[in-house]
């Protein structure tokens, strides 16, 4: 029996072919160099390629060190010089910024976690920091960083009406704001042309969309689109004449496909490209050149199709150059001919070039984390199996190195949204468990994006059940092939990932030897009471897609974990953030409190300077250590 499961496993490829004595486990790296922070990352070009700007930790007046942005001369290719620090946050890391223009950088700032983000800009010459949006309480973002215009950006936020985002053109020196764009309460996406007018508009009564389309600023919004909400029809930017849209559209077909809609017809739909099996997840075009370039979309690996020569060969230049490594380019300047590179693969976050395109030339700017060797990572390989109803799950298994893949134990890790999906490359939370001699399974359940309209649509009221169901077959499938031993699984997951952690533990009481929810749903009552009031728009098309508080109140009971606390006899680690917008604290709370009234011992930590998972290094590290912890006492991998 071992050995034909042996060989059916090295025909699936999932085994290599040296195991036993000739392999070793690695060694066991610290925790930290899993989840600390790059020494040096974030790149990005000025538009004029002469300063590139990067992101390090920095400790402030004694503070944990925080990832602050860093500038720093180019010259032939290379980086000249000392680099000098532009930001002093202390609180928490900058997690993004970008340029605008030459002088000033960009980035966005919350408070705890409480996802109400500033807008921020700095001058590079001065140092000047200047909060755009300086208002309590209110979620900014950046709608276009307006590349012609020197002085302004626009930016979105919802300081008039907290429900609705209004768009503003703001001027990055001095922050004075001129509202261009007026919500009248039903928008919830704008799209600005290539002179940066905001020429198109998304509405949502709940459970209808409408595309709004006008032919300049002056002009009044006029409706050209109307579908239920299960049909998407999303502008991703204006033709280079500004007179069409092309936009990811999935209307009269299972799959999100490119296509260009003309105003003037809008029912007639040009269809530019359409993978064969998935949804596109996204077009790129050249502003310098004004052509289309590129779609980009996900098998089991990234895909891409292009549409012009010169982007096809700066690809396959780039792959020369990085044999073994996928690639994306993170940053550009306006002449698009030097780029920031980032190289990676499932087995490391690899390594950021600048690359010179007229030289063909690569210079390494950092490798990303050299404290873990490729060659003692696991490899994450792509999966399928078939669950109950007969639907095709897709997914991807990690096993440890070095270690038979037979009777291990296990960690289903089922991921957030959970509107989203698991893709290929490198995951420290996998690559740590993996190192702590545990497999992995991660699966895209029904509802997971990318999969078409039908397999998205088969979550509908299918939370705690069929959605579950897939998780659990999951489980089986690894039982079935000799993987997993049945008494030593886990399942480990965030945010919707959380949910069907607590709903694992709940329905299938038996399946599993140890749980860690991560800021998860626990009542599905609760958390549709206590979203963000920008949500509230949308409260109509969840309830239609989770459930009805009314409607369908006896299949909510049934699926809210929290009401069937009564059940739970696995061991349990929840973690939450206090101020978590999405999934109140008190979703932990009153699934915590039903346990400890049973006297069941239930290990919880909350973090009062987190939301909606954790951002600052030390608690990171804080909330690793006690999930290791916690697994290797419970499954002794």
């Amino acid at each position: 029996m071992l050995k034909t499961l042996t060989r059916s496993l090295l025909a699936a490829g999932l085994i290599g072919a040296t195991l036993g004595a000739a392999a070793q486990p690695p060694r066991q790296y610290p925790l930290k160099d899993f989840f600390r922070n790059p020494e040096k990352g974030f790149f990005r070009l000025a538009d004029d390629g002469k300063t590139l700007g990067f992101m390090q930790p920095v400790s402030i007046e004694g503070s944990p060190p925080r990832m602050n942005i860093y500038v720093q001369p180019l010259a032939g290719g290379q980086p000249q010089g000392q680099a000098r620090k532009l930001t002093s946050e202390s609180l928490r890391d900058i997690s993004n910024f970008f340029w605008k223009g030459s002088h000033t950088v960009l980035y966005q700032k919350d408070f705890g976690g409480d996802e109400n983000f500033h807008v921020v800009a700095v001058d590079i010459r001065d140092g000047k920091v200047t909060d755009l949006t300086p208002f309590e309480g209110v979620r900014a973002g950046i709608e276009d960083d307006l590349p012609d215009d020197p002085d302004h950006i626009l930016i979105s936020h919802n300081q008039r009406d907290p429900q609705v985002f209004d768009v503003y053109r703001v001027n990055v020196h001095t922050g004075q704001a001129t509202r261009v764009a007026e919500n009248p309460g039903n928008v919830v996406g704008w799209q600005t042309d290539h002179q940066g007018r905001v020429r198109a508009a998304v509405t949502s009564d709940g459970l209808n969309t409408t595309l709004l389309y006008r032919d300049d600023e002056q002009s009044p919004f006029r409706p050209i689109i109307t579908t239920d909400y299960r049909t998407s029809v999303s502008p991703s930017f204006f033709t280079f004449d500004d007179k069409k849209l092309y936009a990811l559209s999935n209307r009269g077909r299972d799959r999100l496909a490119l296509v260009v809609i003309d105003p003037a017809s809008p029912d007639v739909e040009e269809k530019i490209f359409e993978p064969d099996m998935v949804d596109l997840d996204a077009a790129g075009y050249s502003r310098k050149r004004k052509v289309l370039t590129l779609a980009a979309y996900q098998t089991d690996k990234p895909q891409y199709r292009f549409f012009d020569a010169e982007t096809r060969q700066l690809f396959e230049r780039l792959k020369q150059h990085l044999p073994g490594y996928e690639f994306a380019l993170q940053s550009w300047n306006r002449a698009e001919d030097t780029f920031i590179v980032a190289a990676y693969n499932d087995r490391t976050p690899g390594v950021r070039y600048l690359y010179d395109a007229a030289q063909d030339k690569l210079h390494e700017l950092a490798v990303i984390n050299p404290a873990l060797p490729e060659a003692d990572m696991a490899t994450v390989r792509p999966i399928q199996y078939t669950a109950r109803d007969g639907l095709t799950i897709h997914g991807y298994l990690t096993l440890p190195k070095g270690r038979d893949p037979k009777h291990l134990a296990c960690i289903v890790n089922p991921h957030g949204g959970p509107w989203a999906r698991d893709s290929w490359g490198y995951n420290p939370e996998v690559q740590f468990l993996a190192n702590r001699g545990f497999c992995i399974l991660q699966m895209n359940f029904r509802g997971s994006t990318g999969y078409g309209r039908k397999f998205w649509e088969a979550s509908f009221g299918q939370w705690g059940l069929a959605m579950q169901d897939d998780i659990t077959d999951g489980v089986k499938w690894l039982i079935e092939q000799g993987i997993a031993d049945p008494k030593r699984i886990g399942i480990y997951g965030g945010s919707y990932g959380g949910y069907a952690t607590l709903a694992g533990v709940a329905f299938t009481p038996d399946l599993y030897a140890a749980a860690v929810d991560y800021v998860g749903v626990s009542n599905l009552f609760t958390f549709m009471q206590t979203i963000p009031p920008y949500w509230k728009p949308m409260l109509e098309k969840m309830q239609d897609m989770v459930g009805d508080p009314l409607r369908d109140k006896e299949r909510l009971t049934a699926t809210s974990p929290a009401l069937h606390a009564d059940h739970i006899k696995t061991p349990l680690f929840i973690a939450q953030g206090a101020k978590d917008p999405r999934v109140n604290k008190a979703e932990s709370d009153q699934i915590v409190e039903a346990l400890r009234r049973r006297g069941v011992d239930v290990e919880y930590m909350v973090k009062e300077n987190e939301g909606h998972g954790f951002h600052n290094e030390e608690n990171k590290f804080e909330f690793y250590a006690a999930m290791e912890k916690f697994f290797v006492e419970h499954l002794k991998p």
